[in-house]
């Protein structure tokens, strides 16, 4: 009989959502920053614009907003992905 109630109890176990996969990771990049500070150069990028970030940034030592620099590398081989596909080697 303890066994049959443990080994419900860990059947139960394995199947909660506690037990389950942890969740993927957001990739979204979103396109504002705050930077410096204790947050350092990778910073928090979680603003969607420039106005959330700098609210974010408002009165806190040392801390500034700038473009994600993720994106910002994105877009540059987007452009020159584009410049190659247009300028094909002869």
């Amino acid at each position: 009989m303890m066994r049959a109630l443990l080994l419900m109890l860990a059947l139960v176990a394995a199947n909660s959502p506690a037990a389950a996969a942890p969740a993927s990771p957001v990739s979204y990049d979103y396109p504002w920053c705050v930077m410096g500070g204790e947050l350092g150069y990778a910073g928090d990028c979680s603003y969607t614009t420039r106005a959330q970030c700098l609210a974010s940034a408002s009165g806190r030592w040392n801390l500034y907003c700038d473009v994600n620099p993720r994106v910002l590398f994105r877009e540059q081989q987007a452009v020159r992905r584009k410049g190659v596909q247009q300028h094909p080697v002869h």
